[in-house]
């Protein structure tokens, strides 16, 4: 590493990351204002302009997101077999920018049932060959920086697209059309931007041709350190069950409902301004201390979700919340791209992908059994439990990783 890398600090690595790795996260950002403006209001649009039930609602999301977590499997183990991971990302990218303007043109509630399922195979497919790509690009030592910005950047487009949905709202009278062929322009910026703006790099030299990437031998080749990766993962995923707990919990402190949105956004403000420097920090020291001190964020969270009182208490928690995210996220890709041979990443994310996306199913239905039966407390302490969990399963990983100095 040249000597002025040597002198950098965390906060101006980022001069050294590849423009490839700014471009994809910039891909993800202007996808994710386009899919968040138009899925922060499909479900009032389902319901109270097309009439649907909410259990309508809660059956299309359910079907989206277990196919998006399914076809990551089989998009990550393709990526290696071909040995190309950005033609399926793009693939993936261009199948959800042109399910856009199905959302505005649809006829019918079937149409955009149709729309939404396209839409998740397309975050399917693209997102395991994504991440390995960019482990693919990034320098070892830029590793932790790399995938700290993409979530960073991802993380921006989350909390922009909701506010741009609520802004032409106010601006166009409640005119969801409207709203949604305006959120179809930034889903073909980001098409556009992986297609001419990512190089992707050579296939090294002599590096292993897969042929049955899913076959059980290639699965043992990801080796014990990378599944021990994928269990505590799981663990962790228990613990951080879905965010809209945290929605709840401020309704029941007496939030205004109207005002109960703003909880997800002051979570995503912390988790983007604390994912990058995070992933920087990671290419410096241990990155399982980085972990542990993400994990001892949620654990001081989720004590404080339980029992802190009033407004003020749930919004430390939230803040908190959002500071453990950008601690751990980024950081766990990072890890799996550690753990991982070069020629499986792809089969390596789509099993991570998959494992953990079922666990946060789990996840969330442990969390609303427990807040039936118990209340808040009870999902919350059962997350803090989940948590302690963790991070006694990262002790016989430290140490094992390639990545846990790569610098130093």
């Amino acid at each position: 590493m040249s000597e002025r890398k040597d002198d950098a600090t965390v906060w101006v690595v980022w001069r050294d990351i590849p423009k490839s790795i700014w471009a994809l996260g910039f891909v993800s950002l202007l996808m994710d204002v386009s899919s968040e403006m138009i899925h922060a209001l499909l479900p009032v649009y389902l319901v109270t302009v097309l009439g649907t039930s909410t259990l309508t609602v809660g059956i299309i999301e359910g079907i989206a997101e277990a196919t998006a977590s399914i076809t990551k499997v089989f998009s990550g183990a393709l990526s290696d077999w071909l040995g190309k991971r950005k033609l399926l990302a793009a693939l993936g990218y261009g199948l959800a920018a042109f399910t856009k303007p199905i959302f505005p043109l649809a006829p019918s509630v079937a149409w955009l049932v149709t729309a939404r399922f396209v839409d998740r195979v397309g975050k399917g497919i693209r997102g395991a060959p994504r991440d390995a790509l960019i482990a693919d690009i990034s320098p070892e030592n830029l590793r932790g920086a790399s995938f700290g910005l993409r979530q960073s950047l991802d993380t921006v487009g989350a909390f922009i697209g909701p506010f741009l949905a609520i802004a032409l709202m106010w601006l166009t009278a409640n005119h969801f059309t409207a709203v949604f062929w305006v959120a179809v322009i930034p889903a073909f910026l980001s098409l556009t931007l992986i297609i001419f703006a990512v190089k992707e790099p050579e296939r090294p030299e002599g590096l292993r041709q897969v042929r049955m990437p899913l076959h059980p031998s290639e699965l043992v080749r990801l080796g014990a350190t990378y599944w021990w990766v994928v269990a505590v993962a799981s663990v962790f995923t228990l613990a951080r069950f879905s965010e809209a707990f945290l929605i709840l919990r401020a309704q029941s402190s007496g939030m205004p409902v109207a005002l109960v949105p703003i909880v997800l956004v002051i979570m995503n403000v912390v988790y983007a301004l604390s994912a990058y420097p995070a992933g920087a920090l990671s290419d410096r020291v241990d990155r399982i201390t980085i972990l542990i001190i993400g994990l001892s964020l949620l654990l001081a969270a989720d004590i404080v979700l339980a029992f802190a009182p009033g407004l003020g208490g749930i919004a430390l928690g939230v803040v908190l919340w959002g500071a453990h995210m950008g601690l751990t996220q980024g950081l766990l890709a990072t890890l799996v791209a550690d753990a991982s041979p070069p020629e499986l990443r792809g089969t390596a994310f789509g099993m991570f992908n998959l494992v953990t996306g079922l666990a946060l199913l789990v996840a969330s239905v442990i969390a609303g059994a427990l807040w039936d039966k118990v209340g808040p407390q009870g999902t919350f302490m059962a997350g803090a439990a989940f948590t302690v969990l963790t991070l006694v399963g990262l002790m016989p990983i430290r140490g094992k990783l390639r990545g846990d100095a790569p610098s130093a």
